[in-house]
């Protein structure tokens, strides 16, 4: 790479680094005043809290990705702009498309980092993040407790109407076995209490009633201890799940959602997806700062920065209301997820043709 190379390279990834460093503790000091009452009503430690603004910073960055990388390459490319190095560097014969070498080369690197970060880091950042918010701040319900029906196996179903996952108590449980379109037997209890030291489930007024060809065997018992082929996480996972996975364990997590035929899967897919599209998003964002702020106006760089936050925005109010609607609806969470990527790497064509001519 030649020494221009280097100049906006290094432009390029300082400027990103600086911006994260100045809005993350602006970040931390909103949220802080937020909850600063409910940490000291709740006694919470100094290490817990510690733990958790680390978390936060993690959590919050990653959220806001596009906004620091778009404005940051808007904000030093204005600045060379406004002191007419663009204009030097075209004029001495090198092609707006070889000046856009280094960005894409900073857009690759950030990419990268994006993708390690957003499949391993911040996955555990979220656990902490979230656990924290929920236990201690929040105090709402995160998990399913009412009316919860699973498919467990290929053949197998259960559902109980009211489950308390404090005390691993699950009342009115039911399990039924098929064969095909066959009921083979149908197991019912009045309560369902996991024990977590065997492992195994206690079933209070056991019924199992086994269909036969001629008739059904009946059995009994006032109390019965049976080993069953599931986990209470499993069957009333947090709402926050699949943010707290790594891609591996995301992929089986949603392999085993779908056998059970769990009505959140679309949620799970959304995220998993996002952790793809995130790091693509670096090239386009990239392409459309150059080339909103690559010219000189007349306004300046307050323009530019105007402009720049309004895009960010609009793209990050895109990626949400597109997600939330592969949530809330039969909408394909792959095309959700891309469509914001799909609508402004369109714009960045277009932007970067005006911006060459």
């Amino acid at each position: 790479m030649k020494i221009i190379d280097w100049y906006i390279l290094k432009r390029y990834l300082g400027t990103f680094t600086v911006m994260i460093l100045l809005f993350i503790p602006i970040g931390i000091v909103i949220d802080i005043s937020e909850k600063i009452n409910k940490i000291l009503e709740n006694n919470i430690a100094l290490k817990h809290v510690l733990n958790y603004y680390l978390d936060f910073t993690i959590y919050f960055a990653n959220m806001l990705f596009p906004i620091f990388l778009f404005i940051s390459v808007i904000w030093f490319t204005s600045k060379l702009a406004n002191n007419t190095e663009i204009v030097a560097i075209l004029s001495s014969g090198i092609s707006y498309f070889r000046f856009l070498r280094p960005y894409i080369v900073g857009a690759t690197i950030i990419s990268i980092f994006a993708l390690i970060m957003g499949v391993f880091v911040v996955p555990k950042a979220s656990l902490g993040y979230n656990d924290f918010r929920y236990k201690y701040l929040k105090r709402t319900e995160i998990r399913a407790t009412q009316n919860v029906y699973k498919q467990i196996s290929e053949n197998e179903y259960i559902y109980v109407s009211n489950f308390n996952y404090n005390d691993k108590t699950g009342f009115n449980f039911t399990l039924e076995k098929f064969d095909k379109t066959v009921l083979q037997y149908k197991i019912k209890a009045t309560r369902i209490i996991y024990n977590e030291d065997t492992k195994d489930y206690t079933l209070m007024n056991y019924e199992k009633r086994t269909v036969g060809a001629l008739d059904d065997k009946i059995e009994k018992a006032d109390r019965k201890v049976i080993d069953f082929d599931f986990e209470i996480d499993d069957l009333t996972p947090t709402i926050y799940a699949a943010e707290t996975m790594s891609l591996k364990e995301l992929n089986k997590f949603i392999e085993k959602e779908t056998l059970r035929g769990s009505s959140n899967i679309n949620a799970y897919l959304v995220v998993k997806y996002r952790k793809y599209s995130i790091p693509v998003s670096a090239f386009i964002l990239t392409i459309i700062a150059v080339a909103v702020s690559s010219m000189k106006r007349r306004g300046g760089m307050g323009i530019n920065l105007a402009l720049g936050i309004a895009l960010a925005f609009i793209y990050i109010f895109f990626d949400k209301i597109f997600g939330t609607l592969a949530e809330a609806s039969s909408m394909n969470p792959l095309l959700a997820v891309w469509i914001p990527n799909v609508a402004f790497g369109i714009l960045a064509v277009y932007l970067l043709n005006n911006a060459k001519r």
